[in-house]
């Protein structure tokens, strides 16, 4: 189940950008702007203990926000990221252009806004930035 919702979150922006239309239809253009803002409630930046987790298969993903501890992090961690492919899901962040900041410090990584709050019920989660793989999760 937790692999399921993983792949989903991860496709969303995906599967919403590759929608097109027919060619007797007017194309459906997708405005990842009418997205935003995005608040995740339940989490919040702030220390998250490392512990063992066991979702094989998953890709390496992110969660992080837009606030000071979040982009520390992300400089801090950026060539790890980078290595490992890992997808960035940004669960509280206000607007296009604080988006596009956060994009414009993490080259080459896959920045999405997206609600955390479920995803982080089901992983025990209510801090961030976190990394988390396969076999941990970490900060």
């Amino acid at each position: 189940m937790k692999r399921l919702l993983l792949v989903s979150l991860l496709s969303l922006p995906c599967a919403v950008t590759a929608l097109q239309a027919s060619d007797d239809e007017p194309s459906m253009a997708y405005d990842e702007a009418t997205l935003l803002p995005i608040r995740s409630p339940s989490l919040r930046p702030g220390p998250v203990e490392p512990r063992v987790n066991n979702l094989p298969g998953i890709t390496a993903l992110f969660l992080i926000g837009d606030d000071p501890r979040s982009h520390a992090w992300l400089q801090q961690r950026l060539p790890e990221l980078q290595r490992l492919g890992a997808a960035g899901l940004v669960v509280n962040i206000e607007s296009a252009a604080a988006l596009q900041a956060l994009r414009d410090r993490a080259p080459g990584l896959s920045l999405t806004p997206v609600p955390g709050d479920d995803l982080a019920q089901r992983l025990g989660l209510n801090r961030y930035p976190v990394l988390i793989t396969a076999t941990a999760i970490e900060q």
